[in-house]
């Protein structure tokens, strides 16, 4: 079975750009979208209630009240499951993390134990492989740092990764 999967990061309290974004995945299809983390405050959960997929999230270090955060994720039926996430979908294992822990990332992507690792922080989107795991940054959805607005999306099936500038 193929599944398109969204993956979006560094969303930093923009909320227009969270509106797009969220629209964005919606027009995409995607059955469930990854949060990297850095939603930063919660007054932007409201804005990811129109979205028509699952969402599981990883807090980032920018993230204020985690329990408020969480608890008003809940209540639109989606998951902040903490700092790191594991999930499978159609068959293929992928972690989650924000990424600020720069060797904890490097280790997750080095023991290749993953089918992909989403991560986020440093805002550029990127994708690459090392070995058998496929690495993916969707960048930031904010534009803050890079000045481009982005998120990605990834076929469980072919393993191809579109990054989409909104």
């Amino acid at each position: 079975m193929r599944h398109l999967i969204g993956m979006i990061a560094d969303t930093h309290d923009r909320l227009p750009i969270v509106d797009k974004a969220v629209n964005r995945l919606n027009e995409e299809r995607v059955k469930l979208v990854l949060h990297a983390g850095d939603y930063v405050a919660p007054f932007i959960v409201p804005h990811f209630k129109p979205l028509k997929a699952d969402l599981i999230g990883v807090f980032g270090n920018n993230d204020g009240d985690r329990e408020l955060l969480r608890k008003r994720f809940s209540d639109l039926g989606a998951e902040i499951r903490g700092r790191f996430v594991e999930v499978t979908i159609d068959g293929l294992r992928i972690g989650m993390v924000h990424g600020e822990e720069e060797e904890l990332l490097r280790s997750l992507i080095n023991v290749e134990g993953y089918d992909v690792i989403v991560h986020g922080h440093t805002h550029g989107a990127k994708t690459y492989r090392k070995g058998r795991t496929l690495v993916v940054n969707p960048g930031e959805v904010c534009g803050y740092l890079t000045g481009k607005s982005t998120i990605a999306t990834l076929n469980t099936q072919t393993l191809d990764v579109k990054i989409i500038s909104l």
